[in-house]
């Protein structure tokens, strides 16, 4: 397996367990902000950081420590993309499906035993990182990239 898409019954399955184990709540409403229960332990940065720089060196410095912290932390993931395709994936892939940075819908990198992973939220336009492993893995450099994280869950 490299890249595959989800067939039906899979896509259910996951999105359904996804709704139900971060109580996801989509809208473009603050008030349903930030859109997941965050879990114990997560951390979340505003994206704002990356509109300074328009030749996108931030946002692909970003997404190069993103996908090489899910590289160390697993060997599959799903990358789920609100609405559309989503896909199961080894973290060797050469070419990964979708950008942890959500351009226009929520954009989310999980291991299929829903430890760790990533959540974009394209309204309120932060990334959630999740998992200890990961969060140890990546987040100094996340705020050099993106500065002061706006909140981390107990």
């Amino acid at each position: 397996m490299s890249v595959e898409p989800l067939p039906g019954p899979e896509y259910t399955r996951v999105w359904n367990r996804f709704f139900a184990d971060f109580s996801f709540r989509a809208g473009n409403d603050p008030l349903k902000w930030p859109g997941i229960v965050e879990p114990p332990g997560s951390v979340t940065w505003r994206l704002a950081a990356l509109d300074k720089h328009p030749e996108y060196e931030l946002l692909d410095w970003m997404v190069s420590v993103i996908r090489e912290g899910l590289t160390s932390c697993a060997d599959e993931l799903y990358a789920l993309d609100w609405h559309h395709e989503s896909y199961r994936l080894a973290t060797t892939a050469k070419d990964w499906p979708l950008s942890p940075f959500p351009d226009g819908d929520y954009h989310i990198y999980l291991t299929p035993d829903f430890r760790l992973g990533t959540f974009g939220h394209p309204w309120e336009y932060t990334i959630c990182v999740f998992g200890e492993e990961l969060v140890t893995a990546i987040s100094a450099e996340l705020t050099l990239i993106l500065g002061k994280p706006l909140r981390r869950s107990a």
